[in-house]
């Protein structure tokens, strides 16, 4: 028991890192879509320019989605059954951490003397983006699938950029095509 609550703080920073890396996904569908019937697709250019994300991430965030599509067994095509776009968000995520208590207590004496005391706050911000890729029947011109992943993509390594990108794409298009009901 005593070496378990010896790793516990350690066990707990290793869940906090793990959680702040992960991307949140979700995805949302047509239900009277049948999804069968879409083999082919292509980026649907007037949308993908109106992301508001450099042109560098662009091109890796197509790059991955591409990759993803074709290892589902889609086809790249001039003449498509589905086109896809993407568009970003970004958000301010602060986070303020009041564990400073201590150092003295209700009572008489101790170090500090009368009182309660705190030592101020930890304030911690970062910038979470998200991700929307957005599937549409080329035929009727309508959304049939869109898959969202939040989570933070700051990294000024360019290797570790490209595979969170690819992270972001593949836990969202792991919920593409939905499955039948």
């Amino acid at each position: 028991m005593r070496k378990l609550l010896k790793f516990t703080p350690i066990i707990m920073l290793l869940i906090g890192l793990t959680s702040c890396r992960s991307v949140k996904v979700a995805s949302d569908y047509d239900r009277e879509a049948n999804f069968d019937n879409y083999k082919t697709f292509a980026f649907f250019k007037p949308g993908i320019d109106k992301a508001e994300i450099n042109d560098i991430d662009k091109r890796r965030i197509l790059r991955a989605i591409e990759a993803e599509l074709m290892a589902k067994g889609f086809t790249k095509s001039e003449t498509p059954d589905m086109l896809v776009s993407i568009f970003t968000k970004s958000n301010q995520r602060v986070d303020i951490y009041n564990n400073a208590w201590g150092y003295g207590a209700w009572g008489w004496g101790g170090y500090g003397g009368w009182g309660w005391r705190s030592h101020g706050n930890t304030v911690s911000t970062t910038t979470e983006g998200v991700l929307y890729i957005d599937l549409i029947d080329t035929k009727k011109k309508e959304l049939i699938w869109q898959g969202s992943g939040t989570g933070n993509l700051e990294t000024r390594n360019i290797d570790k950029k490209e595979a969170r990108i690819k992270e972001f794409v593949s836990q969202m298009l792991l919920q593409f095509p939905p499955e039948k009901k």
